[in-house]
């Protein structure tokens, strides 16, 4: 148990965390995988939220009327909003285009993951230098970046 006595000086911390980025219809390397064990790691008592599913069926039509793409998208985008923090990770060879677009809507609370090669890297980076959000292209920065984000700091 803590005790806290002066709440002007509490950092809030994060509590739920988007992994949003590069799925490629389930076919890229599984980074979601791997960032919640590091992310778990920091705090355990974090909610993770993660689109990328074992069974996406690609016979779903991506139209608002097909009821499990509606869901799946729908899900996504209430998770976006309840997150206090948005990783938005680019893998160097995937097209992402979703991802693109949630990084312009969700861009007050992305810490995102870009190396050299991704084909948009220079949207990305000018988008983030415009509204603020902190863009690494090396993983080991990236991941530092989110141990000062995740601490619980008083």
């Amino acid at each position: 148990m803590r005790n806290v006595y002066k709440p002007e000086h509490i950092i809030r911390k994060v509590e739920r965390v988007f992994l949003g980025g590069t799925i490629d219809m389930g076919n890229s390397e599984d980074w979601q995988k791997e960032i919640t064990e590091f992310l778990l790691s920091i705090n355990p008592e974090l909610v993770i939220y993660n689109p990328r599913r074992d069974d996406w069926d690609s016979s779903w039509k991506q139209e608002i009327e097909d009821p499990q793409f509606n869901h799946q998208v729908t899900w996504e985008l209430t998770c976006l909003e309840k997150a206090d923090l948005v990783i938005m990770y680019y893998g160097k060879d995937s097209k992402s285009p979703i991802s693109l677009l949630e990084t312009g809507l969700f861009k007050d609370k992305i810490v995102c993951y870009c190396p050299d090669g991704f084909y948009r890297k220079g949207n990305v980076d000018i988008v983030a230098d415009r509204y603020g959000f902190p863009v690494f292209k090396d993983w080991h920065d990236f991941r530092f970046e989110l141990v000062n984000r995740l601490a619980d700091r008083i």
